[in-house]
């Protein structure tokens, strides 16, 4: 890693702080950050009506967003690898819709499910069988994207796949919505929306060990990765097992992917735009620092995208997949423009 790089990371790990104090700070509530420091470190009154609104409301939501920005940053950037596609994503190829009607199966059966007795009512229980639901979703669609890509290899046939197959998986959703309860369907509809300040303790215990896994996951194959770049044949001459690393990929993938929809609903373009401004950023290819990049600079993305849907002073929050399509649709129209030209 060169000096600028490692400025990089210093730049945006301030970047990060930042806006995590601005997360904490505003909100319905101003805390000035003379009191927010105070707060988070209990150094305040026994009844200090600031750290609860920390504790219990605004930093779980900024957990959720870096840890949302991580995921779905670092699943764009396996699968751009993976598939050799720049436009690659979990919401273009479809993956983040597999991974809804996983959920959408879990959020509007499981109330009949747990009418007949046949599963537990725990938050925790409820919690794992919703991420696992979604991650098996995902990973379905991911298999069938894998299978069509051994035979067709032209980058816009697979995209028109990948998006008409994100149509058929949306069509199963909607018969799921038509044949459920009121009740059912309208948590599936606030799910829909993505939101990232939703999430309980017992869902945030579940969703960052995956994220630390996929992520040093990712870590130990960034070599294999670093040689994919060459072509199939080429990392097979040089030892890499391509088999057992497109599993890997797979797996990894749907987990990341699949546990952030799971929880957090859709949320568009972020695992598109956020690998492409990494290359940009450090000007390199190796996984060594594009994983590691893409996980903060996604992070980072996150939490100010967060910082717009909460507009500061006042009582109404934006639903995250708002904010992150104004933004990121651009980016994706000016990465097409460039491959193109």
């Amino acid at each position: 890693m060169n000096p600028r790089q490692r400025n990089i990371f210093i730049i945006l790990t301030a970047f990060l702080l930042i806006g995590l104090a601005l997360n904490l700070a505003l909100g319905s509530v101003y805390i000035s950050f003379s009191d927010l420091f105070p707060a988070i470190f209990g150094l305040g009154k026994d009844d200090n009506i600031f750290e609860k609104i920390i504790w219990q409301l605004r930093m779980p939501r900024a957990a959720a967003a870096m840890l949302a920005g991580a995921s779905l940053s670092l699943s764009g950037l396996l699968m751009q690898t993976f598939f050799r596609n720049p436009i690659a994503g979990p919401y273009v190829l479809g993956i983040s819709s597999g991974a809804g009607l996983g959920a959408a199966v879990w959020l509007m059966g499981a109330g009949w499910l747990l009418g007949m007795g046949l599963i537990g009512s725990s938050d925790m229980f409820n919690a794992w069988g919703l991420v696992t639901a979604s991650c098996i979703g995902a990973g379905l669609v991911l298999l069938l994207l894998l299978a069509v890509s051994w035979r067709i290899s032209d980058i816009g046939t697979l995209l028109i796949l990948g998006m008409m197959l994100g149509s058929a998986v949306g069509a199963l959703v909607m018969l799921l919505q038509f044949f459920s309860g009121r009740e059912e369907l309208q948590r599936f509809v606030l799910w829909s929306m993505g939101d990232l300040g939703g999430l309980s303790v017992a869902e945030l215990w579940v969703l960052g060990p995956l994220t630390l896994i996929g992520v040093t996951v990712a870590m130990l194959l960034a070599q294999p990765l670093n040689v994919l770049l060459l072509g199939e044949d080429n990392a097979r001459s040089l030892g890499v097992s391509v088999k057992r690393l497109r599993w890997q990929l797979i797996i990894t993938t749907a987990v990341l992917a699949g546990s952030i929809t799971a929880f957090c609903g859709p949320i568009a373009f972020v695992g598109i735009a956020v690998p492409h401004a990494a290359r940009l950023l450090w000007r390199t290819q190796r996984h060594q620092i594009l994983i590691l990049g893409t996980v903060l600079l996604g992070m980072v993305v996150m939490l100010y995208c967060q910082l717009i849907a909460i507009l500061p002073f006042q009582d109404k929050v934006l639903p995250i997949n708002v904010v992150t399509s104004l933004l990121g649709a651009p980016v994706v129209v000016w990465i097409v423009l460039s491959i193109r030209k």
